[in-house]
């Protein structure tokens, strides 16, 4: 019985740790391939990379997520989404991988079945080893096994010497190193340190970004890499009750004329929203917002000028969401990060776009009541709330490399609390990466344009006053980490945005100089 010998070898001698080792010898003597029945009681937490670089790399992805489902693969966690050159054969096409977390009642042997046969499904022929193919599905790690048959090896052999699998897997980590799973992923290695060890070894986060390895969010057929600038997203309001503009552009005239503006003066995507927001807004019918919406929309997305950029709707109805992306939005922006329609996150999923989700208490008509404003530290609370509604959207289906967060700045917070947001950007971050190190590295939205506390902070009473405050908040959330920026008056922000990005271009370039900043 040689299989014993390569359970966690260092186990010891404990009544506890007998125990263990007995259960885990159970457990990997009925995954063997000389078993006919793999008995597990209880689901397995797995992890299983995912890679593809033949054919639509992002469709083949999102296939194989949904045909594990179908197998008897529940997906909980996602990694980030990278770009990655080939590895041991290069002469051929850039890959897309990642790697998620799951659970699993099917044994070992079971869930390499599993896999394999949608591999065939999706296409895969024997092929060249390491060479082109529509889908790569791997083993990593099954629950705290270890296991070793002439078909499967887990933990995967060839993990330590890969940045493009160790990437996501770190991904999947965050606080969750705690745990006995993950811990036993970490006493695999090979490499003393565990797993980060391995990790800094390679390169760590010093890798993301080059050529070889970039995060990408997949957004109207094209990659994003929200490392390389800052974006600017213009602000178009249909609706005649706006806090700062609204009224001026209902018509489709109007509105068509501050779009090419915008894009004139360098905005690279277009938020369009059709219901007021503002504090005390009185909401509106699904029907009204789709009637202000869609005649604008459809207009706008045929402009030549719009070719390249990026159209967002910003909506908390799942309907108009699916109707917007018909017409030709290409992101979902939701205040509520679905609290406000029960649908939301499961018709995002369905849409496969990005989605862009807020931090709100209450709904617009209550945000601002006492009881929302309650916070102990706004910049962990906040991250910690937000974590939950992101998490509910991965569960559903709206991977974490399709997820854009906001703090939601104005929005259910006072004049102390939107300053502790802007300085705080790093903490909101840090705080996400205790739980997900993969929501940790999304790309954050703020969108301070023209609110009251900086009307209240610069005694500016008239919101066409307030731009700039604005583009000195602008320039505050850039430096503390923003990665687009939703503004009223494009012009001026754009400057502020490229300064910063200049800015943090020459802090890279001398490192020396980071604490200068």
């Amino acid at each position: 019985m040689h299989i014993f010998k390569q359970l966690l070898p260092d186990i010891s001698r404990s009544n506890g740790a007998r125990k263990y080792f007995q259960a885990s010898c159970f457990a990997l003597i009925h995954s063997c391939p000389n078993s006919s029945v793999e008995v597990h009681a209880e689901d397995q937490e797995v992890v299983i990379a995912l890679g593809s670089n033949v054919g639509d790399r992002l469709r083949n992805c999102n296939e194989a997520l949904q045909l594990m489902k179908k197998s008897g693969v529940q997906i909980t966690r996602h990694g980030c989404l990278y770009e990655t050159a080939p590895a041991y054969v290069t002469d051929q096409p850039t890959f897309l991988n990642s790697a998620v977390k799951a659970v699993t009642k099917l044994g070992p042997h079971e869930l390499l079945g599993a896999l394999k046969r949608i591999e065939k499904d999706m296409g895969r022929t024997q092929g060249i080893r390491y060479g082109p193919r529509p889908i790569d599905l791997d083993i990593l790690f099954y629950g705290k096994l270890r296991v070793r048959s002439e078909t499967l090896t887990i933990p995967h052999e060839r993990i330590w010497e890969r940045p493009f699998v160790i990437a996501p897997l770190m991904d999947l980590l965050g606080s969750a190193i705690e745990c006995d799973v993950v811990a036993c992923w970490h006493s695999f290695s090979m490499h003393s340190g565990g797993l980060f060890k391995c990790w800094e070894k390679l390169g760590g986060d010093s890798l993301i970004g080059k050529e070889g390895l970039k995060r990408v969010l997949p957004i109207a057929n094209d990659l994003w890499d929200w490392s390389t600038k800052t974006s600017v997203m213009g602000i178009l309001n249909l609706t005649p009750d706006s806090f700062s503009d609204g009224g001026k552009f209902v018509s489709v005239e109007t509105a068509i004329s501050q779009v090419r503006l915008m894009i004139l003066e360098g905005a690279d995507m277009i938020d369009i929203g059709a219901q007021s927001t503002r504090p005390m807004a009185s909401r509106i019918s699904v029907e009204q917002e789709l009637d202000r919406l869609i005649p604008v929309l459809e207009a706008v997305a045929r402009m030549p000028e719009v070719e390249g950029k990026l159209i967002s709707v910003d909506t908390f109805y799942s309907e108009v969401a699916s109707e917007a992306v018909s017409k030709g939005a290409h992101i979902v922006n939701d205040i509520s990060a679905g609290q406000l329609d029960s649908k939301m996150l499961s018709v995002v999923a369905g849409l496969k776009v990005p989605y862009i989700a807020m931090h709100m208490r209450g709904d617009p008509l209550t945000m601002q009541d006492s009881e929302n404003l309650e916070y102990n530290e706004v910049c962990e609370q906040v991250a910690s709330e937000l974590l939950l509604r992101v998490r509910d959207a991965e569960v559903l289906g709206i991977p974490a490399w399709r997820i854009i967060i906001d703090p939601g700045i104005g929005f259910a917070k006072n004049t102390e609390q939107n300053l502790d947001i802007l300085m705080g950007l790093p903490n909101i971050r840090n705080e996400i990466a205790r739980k997900s190190l993969a929501l940790s590295h999304a790309p954050i939205m703020i969108g301070p344009s023209r609110k009251k506390f900086l009307g209240d902070i610069c005694n500016r009473k008239s919101v066409v006053e307030r731009d700039p405050a604005t583009v000195a908040s602008v320039t505050a959330g850039v430096l503390g980490g923003a990665n687009i920026v939703r503004v009223h008056n494009v012009r001026d922000s754009l400057d502020a945005v490229k300064l910063c990005d200049a800015m943090l271009r020459h802090k890279r370039s001398f490192p020396q100089i980071k604490n200068d900043l």
